[in-house]
């Protein structure tokens, strides 16, 4: 058991100092001795920098063996850190670090206005991950062979296991970006829990498809370094261009995988999975959304080799349960798997949606969690509202609609916040696109609901066809008759190339609510 995350990698140092341990998308690899070496540096520079234990450090840039060794590096002084989207824009990478007051920020060039248009008085350092003289910037900074090339700090600072890793912001459902504080016991207790479940070793090869702003990070980084595996990064291009995604697969002998369903379900369609031996994959994970069966068969059935497993759990309690998926899965099967049992590390409990009342196994409620890898609450937010305490232990409430079965564990049904009431039925707006699911030509849905004057409730089918193969839409509407409720039928489609997505590849529903909003009214004079 570690009690802090960067144990790993001086561990795997000691035990592997010549094995690889980071491949750089640009195809650079690091060993073991020297990861471990770059970020004693990284640490070094921090700590003569000024930063103290408890600070953060902001990292904003794409994905490198570089920013792997600084994340390690942040840690090892004592720090948090923070990793934000480099594809963002700058307006709002900007609000989220300085709502936690980085000290220091390690900054691609490309991201420069987010300190070009930092008031001076409160600008944090600068790290110029690709040097100082390419960000063409007057900020001063630090250029990063300067950092990477600072003398060593041979003995990491007393961390304690209730210390804050790191913050990850999540927009949520408001749209407002909420800091994730996490410290390191709960990243590890949920790492240690992998070790345990799926006992990696050090002969695997790892994917890093998640960006490390997305909390799927924190298995593919730790659960690999820790077990002396190689750890593939993958460029944010290569990881949303299937077929050149399933050739890398192939070549690079990938033993585990590790992304959303969306990017799954892009790998079964158009990866041309026929013409690349993936063969070397054996475990198979998935989380972030659901995932709809007809793409879950697809690629299960051409990875057959593989153990596949549906990881659930929101940001703030990492995963807190999972699901092994059979092998075959029926024909006939339109219903998402389970998200399954509670993980050791975890706790359970399962509280009527109004009452309040503890929910007796087979009916639903709201899924609370409790235990070691359970949040800290939200930097710089009352945080009295966010936590109730029952049964001796402190508890936080998903906002995810479950059911519980003996045979199954917990089945999803659904965010609370989208259900909506419609002609007096209570409605899970997934169950919607689960029914357009079933039509051939669909390749992607997304509903949403948005207010209406006379019925009081809108409902909005975006669906992507197809290539080749798009429906009309007497042809929808009558699909849906037969496939859903009347009471849920959509009132409108609106067909897209395809649906958008966050930066960790979710559907972005608040873009597409946004975009059936009215447009502001000109002010009379």
């Amino acid at each position: 058991m570690s009690p802090t995350l960067f144990r790993y990698l001086e561990n795997s140092a000691a035990a592997f100092p010549d094995r690889h341990a980071v491949v750089d998308p640009s195809g650079a690899v690091l060993t073991y001795r020297e990861l471990s070496e770059l970020a004693d540096r990284v640490a070094g520079f921090l700590v003569a920098a000024g930063v103290q234990r408890g600070d953060r450090v902001g990292v904003v840039a794409p994905k490198s063996a570089a920013v792997v060794a600084t994340l390690f590096g942040i840690m090892k002084a004592g720090a948090a850190y923070v990793p934000a989207d480099y594809s963002a824009p700058a307006a709002r990478n900007r609000m989220l670090l300085a709502d936690c007051a980085v000290k220091v920020v390690v900054l691609h060039s490309q991201c420069a206005s987010i300190v070009d248009e930092w008031p001076s008085a409160d600008r944090p350092a600068v790290v110029w991950l690709d040097g100082a003289d390419a960000a063409g910037t007057a900020v001063p900074g630090t250029s990063w062979d300067a950092a990477a090339g600072h003398e060593p700090m041979r003995e990491a600072r007393v961390v304690h296991p209730s210390d804050l890793a790191y913050i990850l912001y999540t927009s949520g459902s408001t749209g407002i970006p909420k800091g994730v504080m996490l410290t390191h016991e709960n990243a590890t207790s949920f790492v240690d829990w992998c070790s345990d479940e799926f006992t990696p070793s050090e002969e695997d090869r790892f994917s890093s498809h998640a960006p490390f702003h997305f909390d799927l990070s924190v298995l593919d980084l730790y659960l690999s370094l820790k077990h002396g595996a190689t750890l593939y990064l993958i460029s944010e291009n290569l990881g949303k261009s299937p077929q050149e995604l399933a050739a890398f697969i192939a070549a690079s002998r990938l033993t585990v995988w590790y992304s959303t369903p969306s990017i799954l379900s892009l790998l079964a369609q158009f990866g041309a999975l026929d013409r690349h031996d993936c063969s070397s994959l054996r475990t198979v994970f998935f989380a972030g959304e659901v995932f709809p069966v007809k793409h879950l068969r697809s690629i299960v059935e051409r990875w057959s080799q593989a153990a596949f497993f549906n990881l659930y759990g929101p940001t703030e309690t990492n995963v807190c349960t999972f699901a092994r998926i059979p092998s075959s899965i029926p024909a006939d099967r339109t219903d998402p798997y389970p998200i399954g049992f509670v993980c050791p590390h975890c706790e359970s409990l399962v509280l009527d949606t109004f009452a309040g009342a503890e929910v007796v196994r087979g009916g639903e409620g709201l899924l609370h969690i409790a235990g070691r890898s359970l949040f800290q609450g939200y930097w710089g937010r009352p945080n009295d509202d966010l936590f109730f305490e029952r049964n001796g232990r402190r508890w936080y409430n998903t906002g995810d609609v479950v059911r519980e079965t003996v045979d199954d564990g917990f089945i999803y049904l659904g965010r609370r916040d989208r259900m909506v009431k419609r002609r007096g039925y209570r409605i899970e707006l997934g169950e919607i696109e689960r029914g357009l699911y079933q039509n051939d030509r669909i390749r992607e849905a997304a509903a949403i609901a948005v207010p209406d004057s006379s019925a009081g409730v809108k409902i909005i089918a975006y669906v992507t066809p197809q290539p080749g193969a798009r429906p009309s839409i007497v042809e929808l509407k009558t699909f849906c008759n037969r496939a859903l409720p009347s009471y849920m039928n959509p009132d409108a489609f609106v067909f897209v190339e395809a649906l958008p997505r966050t930066s960790t590849n979710k559907v972005d529903y608040q873009s597409l609510t946004r975009a059936q909003e009215p447009a502001p009214q000109p002010i009379q004079t």
